[in-house]
């Protein structure tokens, strides 16, 4: 199983380099941000430092979206941070959240959302696109490689991820709704006629660790108020009962008043009191080492290839040392 770390570029930006050093140091082979132009620094400006000041980290969005940068944009950045780092990137892309609804516009759509995936993709590896009719190539690229990783939760974007991306991204770490995901992804894979097994297998959480499962859980109860902004999506799209979507996603949001983007992604936001412990128990890892090491061992036994460290609370660099301590080489060993 890989690692990943997952971070905000709050400013400053050296301090967000530094962390990903740390995680590098500890065994961590991914380093993800947010990617929301007015709520936080520019990744891609930060993702250069990143790849200069360390040796074999893979950087990305988790994740951009098709509507924030035009597509040959989106495409011609990552293909020159592999020029000079040697295709060590990797795009992981949604709709769009808080990028495009801070800035007055709503999610993308599935379809553009698939046309964007094969654009950017042809375009970083040196292939032509058909951009908006204009058929576009980048010229300069030379064996550029840039696999597209895409961020779903719902049946249709569950079917367009294993339909079309290189990898699946579930922010969540329920072992119950991960299966459910992997299967439906596997399965739509398998119907394009692609080789399932080919879909690499992201899931991404808060991580806490510690035996104080009260403060852990006020440390990350954020991130469920996070994953309901896009259960009250699907729930506005499928209805409450649909069958389409588990009822142990969408149970919860009922409670759900509003949500407030200047708190986005971070410990203390008082958007999330509708979250009950067990949601963050469930969604995320909490408590001592062996309990993550537990947990992560069954998602790796259902199919998850790497795990990414939400690292969005007030233990930020012990998070880091305790996973490469204790936790990456149990399960890489």
């Amino acid at each position: 199983m890989d690692f990943g770390l997952v971070l905000q570029t709050d400013p400053p930006a050296s301090a967000v380099v530094g962390l990903m050093r740390r995680a590098e140091r500890n065994g961590f082979r991914y380093g993800w941000t947010f990617d929301s132009a007015v709520l936080w620094q520019e990744p891609f400006v930060i993702y250069s430092r990143i790849l200069e000041h360390t040796d074999r980290l893979i950087v990305g969005p988790m994740v951009t979206n098709p509507g924030t940068r035009t597509w040959e944009v989106t495409a011609s950045t990552f293909a020159t941070l592999n020029e000079m780092y040697g295709n060590r990137t990797v795009c992981g892309i949604g709709r769009g959240d808080s990028a495009m609804r801070v800035a007055g516009r709503k999610p993308n759509t599935l379809a553009r959302l698939g046309e964007a995936i094969d654009v950017i993709r042809d375009l970083a590896e040196g292939r032509e696109a058909d951009v908006g009719g204009q058929r576009l190539r980048l010229p300069w690229v030379r064996d550029g490689r840039l696999p597209v990783w895409m961020a779903a939760y719902g049946p249709k974007a569950l079917e367009l991820a294993g339909q079309k991306a290189d990898g699946f991204i579930l922010q969540l770490a329920d072992p119950f709704l991960t299966e459910w995901m992997i299967k439906a992804v596997r399965t739509a894979a398998s119907d394009a006629g692609r080789d399932p097994a080919s879909v690499t297998i992201c899931v991404a959480a808060p991580a806490y660790v510690s035996d104080d499962l009260t403060h852990a859980r006020d440390q990350c109860r954020w991130f469920g108020g996070m994953v309901g902004n896009h259960v009250a999506d699907l729930v506005a799209r499928y209805g409450d009962h649909s069958g389409l979507v588990p009822e142990a996603l969408t149970a919860y949001i009922k409670q759900r008043q509003g949500y407030d983007y200047s708190h986005h992604g971070r410990a203390g936001n008082p958007d999330t009191a509708f979250v009950p412990d067990e949601i963050v128990d469930r969604f995320c890892l909490l408590g001592p080492a062996e309990a993550h090491i537990e947990k992560l061992r069954s998602l790796r036994g259902l199919g998850v290839d790497q795990f990414a460290v939400y690292d969005m609370h007030d233990a930020r660099e012990e998070t880091i040392d305790a996973y490469g301590a204790e936790i990456i080489p149990a399960l890489t060993s």
